[in-house]
């Protein structure tokens, strides 16, 4: 079970050193503002030059879906869980932590200034900065 485990691990390390490897080394055409492959990455299921950047309207590929072909779904979740689901810290900045004294006394202060601005008697009672005035003669 452990040796197991060591062996994910390090395929899981590895991967991601050849991830980073790729897209450190990426080829940038700044005429179309596209990242290119500059090599095969069997591993990641990248051919040279498949685009991985773009601007508009583009899906680079995921490393965690990556991982998901190799492994498998159970696998690649206990490896490598994904952002979105989150992990202990997203817990405790949802659940355990509270506001900071310091941002409730900022919206405070925000809130006494908006109702200050409302107090205030308007500058020529509302007419604002023109000063004609027509009469009938």
């Amino acid at each position: 079970m452990e040796t197991e485990r060591q062996h994910l691990r390090e395929f899981v390390d590895d991967l991601r050193q050849e991830w980073k490897i790729m897209w450190r080394s990426r080829i940038d055409d700044h005429v179309r503002a596209e990242g290119i492959a500059d090599r095969n990455y069997q591993r990641l299921f990248v051919d040279r030059g498949l685009v991985l950047l773009a601007t508009r309207r583009f899906r680079p590929p995921d490393f965690y879906e990556i991982l998901r072909k190799h492994l498998g779904d159970q696998e690649a979740e206990n490896a490598n869980p994904t952002p979105a689901r989150g992990g202990i810290r997203k817990f405790i900045r949802e659940n355990i932590t509270s506001k900071s004294p310091k941002s409730t006394r900022v919206d405070e202060t925000r809130a006494a200034l908006e109702n200050m601005r409302k107090r205030q008697q308007k500058k020529k009672g509302g007419r604002g900065w023109l000063h004609i005035s027509f009469h009938k003669v």
